[in-house]
């Protein structure tokens, strides 16, 4: 179990879309998410029948699991500020409604990155433009429109000064 969890980051606030891709894979490989898959059973009664006891027990056994899992992957400092909730599925959401980031935010935060970028040795260049691309992308995705033209001048000024003949090559090479 431990092997799983261990590629959940924690939650320390801006990286909530990625935290949440993770913790919800861990729990569907660990077989947990049925607490976000299906709505609370009703809780047994004397009339209940075996069949309804068991789905109850899993529910609340995901539930009680998925919520341990959720909570010892938060930093204790972002934990505080959320309302604590008894289901998984609505302690999610609240966590939701307080990392929802607006598209503006997160377009000026890439805008940002992707200007700021500079190649350095420890990656390959090859890395380098495809995170490049990458976040031109997520631009897109935001419909924010980057020609690839403007971004091949991006990545371009992004390069080490050993790449400036292939720059000079690139820049007076007339395009057909």
């Amino acid at each position: 179990m431990s092997s799983e969890t261990s590629h959940v980051p924690f939650l320390s606030g801006d990286n909530f879309a990625d935290w949440k891709d993770k913790l919800m894979l861990t729990l569907g490989c660990m077989d947990l998410d049925l607490a976000f898959r299906v709505d609370e059973p009703p809780v047994p009664t004397d009339e209940s029948t075996p069949a309804m006891r068991v789905a109850y027990e899993q529910w609340d056994r995901s539930n009680r699991l998925s919520l341990m899992l959720i909570k010892s992957h938060i930093h204790k400092g972002i934990r505080g500020s959320i309302p604590d909730c008894d289901k998984a599925k609505d302690f999610m959401k609240a966590i939701e409604e307080q990392f929802v980031s607006s598209d503006k935010a997160l377009a000026s935060t890439l805008m940002k990155k992707l200007s700021g970028m500079r190649h350095n040795s420890s990656k390959s260049v090859r890395g380098h433009i495809m995170e490049m691309r990458d976040i031109a992308a997520q631009l897109r995705a935001l419909e924010i429109e980057i020609s690839e033209s403007f971004l091949v001048h991006f990545i371009l000024n992004s390069l080490q000064s050993e790449y400036t003949p292939f720059k000079i090559s690139y820049n007076t090479h007339k395009e057909k």
